[in-house]
Formats: structure tokens, sequence, C-alpha cells
């Protein structure tokens, strides 16, 4: 049985973007997760060790958001993303990452990248 683990609205401050004030002062980023899973072992036992934690996940896109500096936040959803196939059990991640305070001449609420990865996209 598949399912969608979600995690919506991770927040953090960091220094992704190619303007000398992005990555000196920064600018706040959100982030959604969305994991096909199978959480059929999950529904039957009711312990957390049979699927995904999603403190783990929030953990991950944190340490990864704030670890780093990338230029373009393509980079930073990839990173995310591979690293959430990498050392979770899980067949298809989707990653949105928005900058929500972007240094732009106007007024704008937010901009963003999505990516879709699965198992198969790893090797290439």
């Amino acid at each position: 049985m598949l399912g969608h683990i979600t995690v919506s609205g991770i927040r953090f401050h960091a220094y992704h973007g190619l303007t000398k004030l992005e990555r000196q002062v920064g600018v706040r980023h959100c982030v959604d997760v969305e994991m096909l899973t199978d959480i059929r072992k999950a529904a039957k036992s009711d312990q957390i060790s049979d699927t995904i934690d999603y403190r783990e996940i929030h953990d991950l896109v944190v340490r990864v958001g704030r670890e780093n500096s990338f230029h373009l936040i393509e980079t930073l959803v990839e990173r995310i993303a591979t690293e959430i196939l990498e050392n979770h059990e899980c067949q298809e991640v989707e990653v949105s990452v928005r900058k929500e305070t972007p240094v732009l001449d106007g007024i704008l609420d937010t901009v963003g990248v999505r990516i879709r990865l699965n198992r198969e996209d790893l090797g290439s």
C-alpha cells in the first residue's frame, strides 16, 4: 500500500543566492517535502520504526539548508531530494524550495524550484 508522507513549511534562514546581500545577510527559505513510500508495515504495527520519521526529514532539510551556501536554489533542492532518497526508504520524493524574501526590485511573495526524483534518478 503506497502512501504519501508530507512535511510542509520547513523554514530556516540561509545564505543561498547570487547577490552579495543574499550571501552575506541571507534570506528565509521554505521547504515542502512529499515522499512516496509503502506504508503498509507502519499502518499494521503503529510503530515509528516502520515508517519515515518526519522529524528526521525536518532535521535533514534544515541541516542541508543551513550548512551550505549555494548560488542556485536548484542546487539546494537537488541536494535535499538526493539525501532523502539516499537515507530513507521511499520510492520517490518531491521537494519544493522557495525563497520567501527574494532580493528583487519590486513586490514578490516567493521564488522557487520544485523537483521530483526517484531511485532510478540516483544512478544518473
